[in-house]
């Protein structure tokens, strides 16, 4: 089973980091306030937990609780929390707790090596703006995907 290290280890590779900006560019959270951005625009500001706001989003025709960085929802969020352990949602965690779920759709490795494509797919249920994503919500551009995880640093193999 992967532990919050075995997360801290894969933080530190160029792909795996770069690869997070990537997933940042579609949810709208590319900037560093993006850590402290609810769905539909909103923010929060205390990182000790999930701030856990239930958000309608007409456009879609749903509520959200997404969050952070990531957008990770609450329901997502409290099962990180159980696998890894995280005892806040500080702009650390979230990193970890999306690195946490990169490697849940056993998508790390292609990370890693840089083959991006698989790892989108592989990550595209989890991110409703990655291509490949069958959430019916808007879907980034591989193109641009792909351009940030280029000039985020990241190795297409």
């Amino acid at each position: 089973m992967t532990t919050i290290n075995d997360l801290r280890e894969y933080a530190k590779n160029a792909n795996v980091r770069a690869f997070l900006k990537a997933i940042r560019l579609g949810e709208g959270t590319f900037d560093e306030d993006g850590y402290f951005r609810i769905v539909g625009g909103g923010r929060f500001i205390n990182t000790a937990t999930h701030p856990r706001r239930r958000v309608y989003i007409a456009r879609y025709g749903v509520y959200s609780t997404a969050a952070g960085a990531y957008q990770i929802i609450y329901r997502t969020w409290r099962g990180l929390v159980k696998n890894y352990g995280f005892t806040d949602f500080s702009p650390a965690n979230q990193d970890l707790a999306a690195i946490g779920l990169i490697v849940e759709m056993h998508a790390i490795e292609d990370v890693i090596a840089g083959n991006l494509a698989d790892a989108v797919l592989k990550c595209a249920p989890v991110w409703a703006s990655l291509p490949g994503s069958k959430a019916g919500q808007r879907i980034e551009q591989y193109a641009n995907v792909e351009r940030t995880f280029i000039n985020a640093g990241g190795k297409l193999a």
